[in-house]
């Protein structure tokens, strides 16, 4: 493993319409997990609800898993509630991001709360800018990513949805969406 000192932190986004979002990102924290670096991941969205993903990072002693947030929130009866706790979850975020503690962070589905106007994307990108530590690597999944956040990313990748098993009228599968 390259030492943080010889190594360039890759700020990553994933977003769009499409699934895999996640998946992808959370393919990249066993990635870098096997490679013996320290990986937190910070879940946005989720809530308390148990997935396979957070289930196999247990069998890791070198992964951090967080998953906070009220639940999903397109139906949201207290918005004033979700700003608040996204807000929280953004500050819990950078000081995980300053501990230098990790090698990779992960906030998955932060993007969302940039969609909604929780957090603004001009923030985000001044904290990667001014102080996320330069060998870090972060990954920010999520929908309706911010331009902002776009811009200082070094990759971006939007998912586009071509076909999906819910439009046949098949629900969520366990081991495919959780």
């Amino acid at each position: 493993m390259k030492t943080r000192d010889r190594r360039q932190g890759v700020v990553l986004v994933h977003t769009g319409e499409g699934k895999g979002k996640s998946s992808s990102a959370f393919g990249m924290v066993f990635r870098a997990a096997g490679w013996d670096m320290k990986v937190c991941v910070i879940q946005f969205i989720k809530g308390q609800w148990q997935t396979g993903e957070q289930k196999a990072a247990q069998r890791f002693d070198n992964i951090e898993w967080h998953a906070m947030g009220d639940g999903f929130t397109w139906d949201t009866k207290n918005p004033e509630q979700d700003i608040k706790t996204s807000r929280e979850i953004w500050e819990f975020s950078k000081q995980k991001i300053l501990s230098e503690e990790f090698d990779l962070v992960l906030l998955d589905e932060i993007n969302y709360c940039c969609g909604y106007g929780w957090i603004s994307g001009e923030e985000i990108a001044e904290f990667i800018q001014n102080d996320k530590p330069s060998w870090l690597h972060l990954i920010m999944t999520g929908r309706n990513a911010a331009p902002e956040v776009i811009d200082v990313a070094h990759t971006v990748t939007e998912m586009t949805p071509i076909k999906h098993a819910f439009q046949a009228g098949i629900k969520a599968e366990q081991g495919v969406e959780f």
